[in-house]
């Protein structure tokens, strides 16, 4: 697998319903069609499938179960174009059987991937109130401390709360739509992170006073912000390409946290300015490496 699917796990859990249409309902009456699909291991060739799916009509429901490479596909009289779009994905799909099913299973579907998209909700709303307040707060800390390092990461959590508004937006959506709102973000950091580095050269030439202690005390707050985020999202960070990225995004943050408090200590052991300068850039490559493997996510 290459980078774009690092996010494959083998825990063999079942995946929820993700109904892969948002175009209407099922029928009340329909078939359930189950797939053997010998190449799918991780949830990135499950969204490959779900992309495949998108746009069906009449629309469709998915459930996946990874550990046993198997998919049910709740329809309605359209197996012969479902089949077609599973062999098309080239994972090796074979249909087993198709049955009727009833409306009321195939409700239990649609309430399962409504319930998921509520929780999505739910979780990138918390996410995008803390990094809207934690930007609030670092960058006015990291201008009157001069570090390079609080401004830097302020931009990345200003871009990750610009990642969870769009990725707020995909929840429902087709995993198309997801896609694309994942790789807006990736540009996004790309443009904040260009604008950090620019900040590192512009005190590297004309100067600068950090100051540790402001450094460190708000590094630990944000990196305790950062935590919270990852543990509200660690669950459903296999739940599309929009969940995928926050949780990349997340996870970078820590990173930079952490960084942030180290460079404070430096500066205060020191004297010098440019630990802070050193992880300000630092800070600003791993946000570009974040956004690099955003954009080549493909499902």
């Amino acid at each position: 697998m290459t980078e774009q699917y690092d996010s494959c796990s083998q825990s063999g859990a079942k995946v929820p319903l993700h109904q892969a249409s948002e175009s209407g309902d099922l029928p009340l009456g329909g078939f359930v069609s189950e797939y053997n699909v010998p190449k799918m291991d991780c949830p990135s060739e499950e969204g490959l499938i779900r992309m495949a799916m998108d746009g069906m009509e009449p629309p469709v429901a998915l459930e996946f179960d990874t550990s046993n490479r198997k998919v049910r596909v709740f329809h309605g009289e359209n197996a012969d174009t479902i089949e077609q779009r599973m062999h098309s994905v080239g994972l090796g799909a074979r249909r087993e059987r198709t049955a009727p099913v009833s409306g009321d299973e195939i409700s239990r579907a649609q309430e399962t991937a409504q319930g998921t998209a509520q929780k999505e909700t739910g979780i990138l709303k918390w996410l995008l109130a803390i990094n809207g307040i934690m930007f609030v707060v670092e960058i006015v800390v990291g201008w009157r401390a001069q570090s390079t390092g609080l401004i830097a990461d302020s931009l990345d959590m200003f871009a990750d709360a610009a990642v969870y508004g769009v990725a707020l937006y995909a929840v429902g959506h087709s995993a198309r739509i997801k896609l694309r709102a994942a790789h807006f973000a990736g540009w996004l950091q790309v443009i904040l992170a260009l604008g950090a580095l620019s900040e590192v050269v512009r005190r590297f030439v004309f100067g600068s006073d950090p100051h540790s202690s402001l450094m460190m005390s708000f590094g630990l707050v944000a990196l305790a912000a950062n935590v919270l985020c990852l543990l509200l999202i660690a669950q459903h960070r296999e739940g599309g390409a929009h969940m995928k990225a926050s949780w990349i995004f997340s996870a970078n943050d820590v990173i930079a946290n952490l960084g942030v408090i180290l460079a404070g200590g430096l500066v205060a052991w020191s004297g010098s300015r440019y630990p802070d300068l050193v992880i300000g850039f630092i800070i600003a490559g791993i946000v570009l490496n974040g956004a690099r493997r955003i954009l080549q996510l493909k499902s």
